[in-house]
């Protein structure tokens, strides 16, 4: 089978490698779709530590379940594999947090991962997709979309609250944009892009095209300020971010487009106005299987950029990095 195969930091090729053998417990998929994400850049780029070599990168796919070790699967099951393999048994997996499992392994990092035409996962790392949820959909729910509903929950966001949503034009904040809405908060959304504006205001209530946004969005909300921020960039717009929620405001911190830069954050300003700041990780399994429910309501829509083949990865890398595009890069395996 065909394959994108990272051979040592920043080289890969596509190439031919085995198919797959499957263990007790574990399922062979068929890959219909797997999207790209700034993580796959981070990853040839080095940044992540536990990274091994040669490796099939990828970690957000939907497929077909072609055979199966594991009675809860069986072959002609469409799924999503989580982004990480839970052992099960851990004391995190045990209470439902899996996403935090001891000992679990990520696909794309140090476990052969998704772009490929098939793959292998553990049965404790997939969710069975409902029949009115497309793949174009269903392949950004475990990385995207339930890390942001996982995220939400965690900053006890509820209905009729105000939500901004930074990098609104991305892979991640236009489906933020979608989720926040669909979960009942009124939402603004900020981008740098006049020309991107008109697409985002589809799904915002509000849009704001300005590197400093805070003053708008007090503007925008009687002077309060927000009540959640979902930061999809990183440092250079987690300032503006923090200044733009209300006193007891919750940030959730997704981006990090800039991973070698630090930031000084102030105490006083964050005591002061009582903000918490909510790290956000990938997603729990239930996350997943909650998030792909609210899917299929139809309030949500995949906004796909572009859909290249797999033997065309390079190109595929290449427009990731095009600052123009709006929504996911997706391979058609």
């Amino acid at each position: 089978m065909k394959a994108v195969v990272v051979y040592e930091k920043g080289k890969y090729e596509v190439r031919d490698i085995p198919l797959p053998k499957i263990s007790d417990g574990e399922v062979l998929i068929k890959i219909n779709y797997a999207a790209l994400c700034y993580r796959d850049l981070l990853q040839l780029a080095g940044y992540y530590p536990r990274m091994k070599y040669p490796i099939v990168l990828g970690h957000e796919a939907v497929g077909i379940v072609v055979e199966s070790r594991d009675a809860r699967f069986k072959p002609g099951d469409r799924v999503v594999p989580l982004l990480h393999e839970p052992d099960g048994t851990c004391e995190f997996c045990l209470r439902g947090l899996d996403a935090y499992c001891v000992n679990a392994g990520s696909y794309g990092e140090n476990l052969d991962g998704f772009f490929a035409e098939y793959a292998r996962v553990s049965a404790n790392a997939i969710v069975k997709v409902p029949n009115n949820v497309p793949d174009e959909l269903a392949v950004l729910t475990p990385c995207v979309l339930a890390m942001i509903y996982k995220g939400l929950k965690k900053a006890g966001l509820m209905r009729g609250e105000t939500v901004v949503v930074t990098g609104a034009s991305g892979g991640v904040g236009i489906h933020a944009v979608q989720l926040a809405k669909a979960m009942g908060a009124r939402v603004i959304a900020v981008t740098r892009s006049e020309d991107k504006a008109s697409f985002i205001r589809r799904f915002a209530d509000d849009v704001v095209v300005a590197s400093k946004f805070s003053n708008a969005v007090k503007s925008l909300t009687d002077g309060v300020g927000a009540d959640v921020v979902i930061e999809a960039v990183g440092t250079p717009t987690l300032d503006e971010s923090l200044r733009s929620l209300r006193m007891g405001g919750r940030a959730i911190i997704i981006g990090n487009v800039n991973p070698d830069e630090t930031y000084a954050l102030r105490l006083g300003y964050i005591i002061m106005k009582d903000v918490s700041i909510i790290g956000n990780v990938r997603s729990n399994r239930s996350d997943v299987a909650e998030t792909l429910r609210l899917l299929g309501s139809g309030l949500v829509k995949p906004v796909i950029a572009v859909t290249y083949p797999l033997d065309r990865f390079s190109d595929a890398l290449e427009f990731m990095r095009n600052s123009s595009r709006i929504g996911k890069v997706l391979i058609k395996t």
